[in-house]
């Protein structure tokens, strides 16, 4: 009897521990229903790195069964900074086979860090989808800089420091061209300026070398 009642609670202690480590996997994403359509969202990979491959996740489900043959149903914009891109999501499964029933990955790579913004779209079995939600402490992680994580640490620039010395060096490529180009340009100029200078000057010496002669056969018929 003591052994069945020790049994019993190893087996709920090993329950509760299973739901609490489970737990911050299952908050890392968020919770939305729309009908008897239930969805699950949040980036594919959690943590989220700059620069690492990753995805927005999306994990359908209806009445607690998983949506497998979704096909083009359900669109995915993703946003940040006012810029946006559209992905194609594709089944991260296969029926009978790897992977979680269900579960719909639109690949990419996150350039900077902050706050993302998922627009899902579309129509699921009848259902209509309409959901936008954006990186925070009630939906899923932002991406962070892997700077932060790395260990030991490397004191490399990140991202928009090399975006922002990449812009610097630009501006100042495209000032020197300019100024390349002004110069040429004036060389030019300068160039065409001799070119006539040469052609008037010996125009001159042909008109005054014809007057020469003139005067010199004049001189002799007198």
């Amino acid at each position: 009897m003591h052994r069945s009642m020790r049994a019993l609670a190893v087996a709920s202690a090993l329950a509760v521990l299973t739901v609490i480590v489970g737990a911050p996997e299952a908050l890392a994403h968020a919770q939305r229903q729309a009908g008897p359509i239930h969805m699950e969202i949040g980036f594919g990979t959690e943590p989220a790195y700059v620069g690492q491959p990753n995805s927005v996740q999306i994990i359908l489900t209806e009445h607690g069964r998983a949506i497998v043959g979704l096909g083009d149903a359900l669109e995915v914009t993703v946003s940040f900074g006012g810029q946006q891109t559209d992905l194609r999501l594709e089944p991260n499964f296969e029926v009978g086979g790897d992977g979680t029933p269900g579960d719909y990955r639109a690949w990419f790579i996150p350039s900077q860090p902050g706050p993302y913004t998922f627009h899902l779209a579309g129509t699921v079995r009848g259902t209509k989808i309409d959901e936008t939600l954006t990186s925070g402490p009630k939906t899923f992680d932002e991406v962070q800089d892997p700077a932060e994580a790395a260990f030991p640490p490397v004191n490399t620039p990140t991202n928009q420091e090399l975006a922002d010395r990449i812009q610097q060096d630009a501006g100042r490529l495209s000032d020197a061209t300019a100024a390349a180009a002004s110069a040429k340009s004036a060389a030019g100029s300068a160039t065409t300026v001799a070119i006539i200078g040469v052609v008037v000057g010996s125009i001159g010496l042909g008109m005054g070398a014809t007057a020469f002669a003139r005067t010199r056969r004049g001189r002799r018929e007198s």
